[in-house]
């Protein structure tokens, strides 16, 4: 006789080919009824009711020479149905659909480095596309991955180097001025507009070539990015007076590392604001400049010289940046959000 015992499964599972198997012993042979299989399964009665009515048959013998029509239950049967309804029940794939905004997406990531939120973003915020005419962020990531555009994993350059974090500050080491402990808190909020992070980006690590000294805006991510002789105090003190003299009645602070170059920044700034020395080797003091370095990094790569570089190069660079559309931003650009705050 068949042990009946109630199966405990997971609710809502879909039923496995076993359980159909014992779907077709208990209506087929034992003869129970749709409720009291429902109850050995473990499963609603009307499961039991699609499930029978998925793998039913109807069957003929004779019976004293007349023809007599039973139905059965074929647990094989209903399990090839039910994978031929599953192969169908996805969403319709909507890449022909949608063509025009995947030429939107790849057009502005070769001319203007858009990544794919971006274009996603910016898309919907000037209501460019109707939801139908367009994809979601994770769906044009997905294109990508099955290579069904003219951009790759490759190209994407955050998706391809992201790192975990390794180094924990060194509180005990020499700073060059007001520690970033000192800082006020809503600095590090991003609720005040005027605060600023400065780094320098070198080509050759000879100590003898240009630079590029950057300082970003925290709250707007407005970049200003330029071109100095090298990496030194006297060239960041040279160039520093001149972006006082056009942006200095609305820098609030500045958020420095310990490089050498920075060594005489607080004297330059003493009228103007404070700056804050991150903890040594702690780059992810200053996030928000570090991302955007190695954004510049896609026109300038590590390794190749600087000194070919024009000023306008520089400028060039900054201006495609700065009007990036962000997600931080509600995809509106830096210079949009720049120009705002300063009224």
């Amino acid at each position: 006789m068949q042990e009946q015992l109630t199966m405990n499964r997971p609710k809502g599972h879909h039923l496995t080919l076993k359980e159909r198997g014992n779907i077709e012993v208990y209506f087929n042979h034992d003869r129970y009824s749709r409720r009291k299989i429902a109850e050995l399964i473990g499963v609603s009665a009307q499961t039991i009711n699609n499930e029978i009515k998925r793998g039913l048959v109807t069957n003929k013998q004779l019976v004293n020479g007349k023809e007599k029509f039973y139905e059965i239950y074929v647990a094989e049967l209903a399990e090839r149905r039910y994978h031929e309804k599953r192969k169908a029940c996805h969403r319709p794939c909507k890449f022909y659909q949608v063509l025009a905004f995947l030429a939107f997406f790849v057009e502005h990531f070769k001319t203007d480095s858009w990544a794919p939120d971006v274009a996603v973003g910016r898309a919907k915020a000037l209501g460019l596309f109707r939801s139908d005419e367009m994809v979601c962020t994770k769906t044009l990531y997905k294109y990508i991955d099955e290579q069904l555009l003219e951009v790759c994993n490759l190209d994407l350059a955050e998706k391809m180097s992201r790192r975990l974090p390794k180094h924990a500050p060194h509180k005990n080491s020499r700073q060059l001025g007001l520690s970033i402990e000192e800082r006020p808190a809503e600095v590090a909020t991003r609720e005040e507009f005027g605060h600023f992070e400065i780094d320098t980006i070198v080509g050759k690590r000879d100590g003898q070539e240009s630079v590029i000294m950057t300082l970003i805006e925290r709250q707007t991510r407005f970049q200003i990015i330029r071109l100095i002789d090298g990496r030194d105090a006297d060239s960041v003190a040279y160039i520093m007076k001149a972006i006082i003299a056009e942006y200095g009645d609305i820098i609030k602070s500045v958020t420095a590392d310990n490089g050498p170059e920075f060594a005489t920044l607080s004297q330059v700034m003493a009228s103007v604001a404070p700056v804050y020395f991150t903890h040594p080797y702690t780059s992810s003091e200053r996030g928000t400049n570090e991302v955007h370095n190695r954004m510049v990094r896609r026109d300038f790569p590590k390794g190749e010289s600087l000194d070919a570089v024009s000023p306008a190069d520089v400028a060039k660079t900054a201006d495609k940046l700065n009007n990036m559309p962000r997600r931080q931003l509600d995809y509106r650009s830096p210079a949009e959000c720049f120009a705002a705050a300063c009224g």
